[in-house]
């Protein structure tokens, strides 16, 4: 199957950002030893799809709450059919099925970047300076083919790798020493930011239950980091950038999401999905106030004044007692 498709639809996205920062006026010459509008198209190439993938990326949260929340139904199957596989396996699917849950959809808005990060490595490999532009170049002229097989970051060309050839590197004008250093940078907080956009997500949803869950997760968690470690050698730096800016969106993102839909808490005495805190305090009834003795309510259109009300006939004089005058004060009494 033929990925042209691809590689022609991330050189439109790509070649249309570097058009529109050039119209505002972001210099493509460098500053700091770096061509900024090829940077930035980069970073907002990972904008579009995020914003592209952003509904698969609310479903992926819904799919895994409603996962959780069957936790305790999987667990009691697992109990039930402990020693036989294949009958735990076909009642747990029939589960999800009848729930509308869904073990597959925690992984599949990474699996829709990967062609966005395969297509952006094979365009970035083809910045060739020794050749001369191909016009089968997915739609690039070649004033902009020239601008970026010569654009860098921090004089490091967006196009060389860790793993360049001294010849390559010769090619393209740059430091060999200075691309490895910058490379070996963006390669080291490009496996941190993985790790720990995959440790946000188990932090805030927690380990599976479900054998096959947790094998994911652990292949989330340290596999694909650990990968990294070897294969970033052959990225160029470009698609690091693109890598490193995915990962902080992903983070951002992430957090929102996680604070919109939090996680189910399981009651430990009936085994059931209850509510976050979070969703428990948003639908919490608010506290009524105490009427204080001084305030007043209307009912029925009347005004009522809620202070106690006084006997009149307590403080009238009783019959034949000689009234008193509550202005006349009596004598003082003389001391003897």
């Amino acid at each position: 199957m033929s990925l042209d498709w691809i590689y022609w639809a991330i050189s439109w996205i790509l070649l249309r950002w570097h058009s529109l920062w050039e119209t505002i006026g972001v210099p493509d010459g460098t500053f700091l030893g770096t061509n900024w509008a090829w940077i930035l198209s980069i970073i907002f190439l990972v904008v579009t799809v995020r914003v592209i993938l952003f509904p698969i990326f609310v479903r992926q949260i819904k799919s895994q709450r409603a996962m959780q929340a069957l936790q305790p139904q999987v667990k009691a199957l697992q109990e039930k059919h402990k020693g036989d596989r294949e009958t735990l396996q076909k009642e747990m699917m029939e589960l999800y099925r009848k729930e509308k849950a869904n073990p597959l959809m925690g992984c599949l808005p990474m699996f829709l970047q990967i062609p966005v990060f395969l297509g952006l490595f094979h365009v970035l490999r083809r910045l060739d300076p020794v050749q001369s532009l191909n016009t089968t170049l997915y739609g690039w002229k070649h004033e902009q083919w020239q601008s970026a097989v010569h654009a860098k970051l921090f004089t490091a060309p967006i196009a060389a790798q860790f793993g360049s050839s001294t010849a390559e590197l010769e090619g393209m004008g740059a430091n060999g020493t200075t691309v490895k250093i910058i490379a070996a940078i963006l390669v080291a907080i490009m496996i941190t930011t993985t790790y720990l956009t995959s440790r946000q997500m188990i932090l805030k949803t927690g380990w599976a239950e479900d054998p096959q869950q947790r094998m994911i997760q652990r292949l989330m968690l340290y596999g694909i980091p650990a990968s990294l470690l070897v294969s970033g050698a052959i990225f160029p730096i470009g698609v690091i950038i693109y890598w490193v800016t995915n990962n902080l969106f992903t983070l951002g993102q992430q957090q929102w999401v996680l604070r919109k839909y939090p996680p189910p808490v399981i009651n430990n005495k009936s085994g059931k999905a209850v509510p976050g805190p979070s969703a428990r305090k948003a639908t919490a009834p608010k506290a009524q106030e105490k009427p204080s003795r001084l305030s007043r309510s209307k009912a029925n259109g009347a005004v009522q004044d809620t202070k106690p009300a006084v006997d009149g006939r307590a403080l009238a004089p009783k019959p034949g007692a000689k009234p008193v005058n509550p202005k006349k004060r009596k004598p003082a009494k003389r001391q003897g």
